[in-house]
């Protein structure tokens, strides 16, 4: 029972054992990340059947496999200003609402135009979707397991885009590339009435914004299993801001290196996980592998990442998390130089694809779980969602030049070699980042329970 007493919700939270119903809230986002990445994977699966479908040649078809990346973009910049303003449960359906909606109704366009033009607005929604997940996970996780969870529910992503790999070798030969589409966007909207009832508001977010004491009482308790008598004072204690603009807040004394520094290291991240998975199958084909064996061992990639995240937030909760996240990109970029420099037609090469997936992917991860601890309550939402945004041009990025190096004549072993200089520049920009402001002083009052 706990009464009259001055409650700093973040130190409230990380007193105490985890609820049930912050499990519920991790199965939820995990859900959530889930369906993400399903719709983010699902048309490389029905590609080939739409082509075939259609009659158009594969460049003409490149302007849909474009589109959604434009739409991440634009979700991801929105979606994280407009989150900090009203809210962390609604934007998240409304995201939620839009890819799937929006992937449904893909399944009926008959032209390449048509379908570019849905496959961006459905990518708002996945772009809006990430960083929201992230941010409230991280305003309920307790610190000592903040990493590990937000990891945790990000292997969902992995488990989504596999997920519908298996799904579109069922459904397309009985029902046709458009049945895939359909469960695509049903499977989100099915969790609408999931998120509606049980999804809570930032409790953080409510003290920020000056919400009644009841209210956050109420969702305070619900989500942590605390009773209130009612004569609580909530409150989030927060570092002193000179604007309150979540934007503003972002390149304001103290943050600005922070952000320009989580851009670089997501950028870079990104670009070679990117240019990594997008052409490597191309890379090992051209020197000599089978279809089926580049496939497979372009397939430990994600298998090692999948490892790598849950191991590097596992230590990021019990070390500095920073340095974590740093050897694990220095460990990427040697596991690359090791990848030119044994060639494709090495015995080791899927061992060291499956180490540079567990380094790369692992502290890619990583850095989306350490994001929104450095910034305040008022513009966590959006520092983390305006990092993946840019971050994406990073992925895009990433696949172009991978085309263009090949186009130039670049081999395995060359291309490979390069990717290690985006990778040490994640490592030390991730170090750089470790020095701007956090949002988490010491606690200034005490949490009762």
């Amino acid at each position: 029972m706990t009464s009259g007493r001055t409650i700093d919700i973040k130190s409230f939270i990380d007193e105490r054992p985890i609820s049930a119903y912050q499990w519920l809230l991790v199965a939820l986002c995990f859900l959530v990340v889930t369906a993400d990445g399903m719709d983010v994977a699902i048309m490389g699966f029905v590609a080939p059947s739409i082509i075939a479908d259609w009659h158009i040649s594969r460049p003409a078809f490149g302007l849909v496999m474009s589109a959604a990346p434009i739409g991440l973009v634009i979700g991801a910049l929105t979606a994280g200003p407009a989150s900090d303003r009203i809210g962390r449960k609604g934007v998240l359906i409304a995201s939620v609402f839009l890819f799937g909606v929006f992937t449904i109704a893909t399944a009926f366009t008959t032209s390449p135009t048509s379908m570019a033009i849905l496959r961006v607005l459905t990518g708002i929604g996945l772009g809006a979707a990430m960083p929201n997940t992230t941010t409230l996970l991280s305003e309920y996780a307790p610190q000592r397991k903040r990493a590990l969870l937000i990891t945790v529910m990000f292997t969902g992503f992995n488990l989504g885009s596999a997920l519908i790999g298996f799904v579109a070798g069922w459904l397309i030969p009985v029902h046709g590339w458009r049945s895939v589409l359909i469960f695509g966007g049903a499977l989100p909207l099915a969790l609408i009435p999931l998120q509606i009832w049980l999804l809570p508001e930032s409790a953080r977010l409510l003290a920020v914004r000056g919400a009644t004491q009841e209210r956050i009482g109420k969702v305070l308790g619900r989500v942590c299993g605390a009773r209130f008598n009612g004569d609580e004072t909530f409150v989030s204690n927060e570092p002193p801001l000179p604007t309150k603009k979540p934007i503003g807040v972002l390149f304001s004394h103290g943050y600005g290196v922070l952000t320009a520094a989580l851009w670089i290291t997501y950028f870079m991240g990104l670009l070679v996980i990117y240019l990594l998975t997008g052409w490597l199958p191309t890379l090992m084909k051209d020197a000599g592998l089978t279809v089926t064996a580049a496939a497979n061992i372009t397939a430990m990639f994600q298998i090692g990442g999948t490892i790598g995240a849950i191991i590097v937030g596992w230590i990021m909760d019990r070390v500095r998390p920073a340095p974590v996240i740093s050897a694990a990109y220095l460990g990427g970029a040697v596991c690359v130089l090791g990848l030119a420099w044994i060639g494709a037609l090495s015995s080791s090469l899927a061992v060291l694809v499956f180490a540079a997936g567990f380094c790369m992917s692992g502290a890619q991860t990583g850095l989306n779980a350490f994001a929104p601890s450095r910034y305040p309550t008022v513009a966590r939402a959006t520092g983390v969602s305006w990092m993946l945004g840019m971050g994406r041009f990073g992925s895009i990025f990433g696949s172009a030049f991978g085309g263009a190096l090949l186009g130039l004549g670049w081999q395995f072993g060359a291309i490979l070699a390069m990717l290690a200089v985006p990778a040490t520049l994640a490592a030390i920009a991730i170090l750089v980042a470790q020095r701007g402001r956090a949002e988490e002083p010491a606690p200034q009052t005490t949490a009762a329970h």
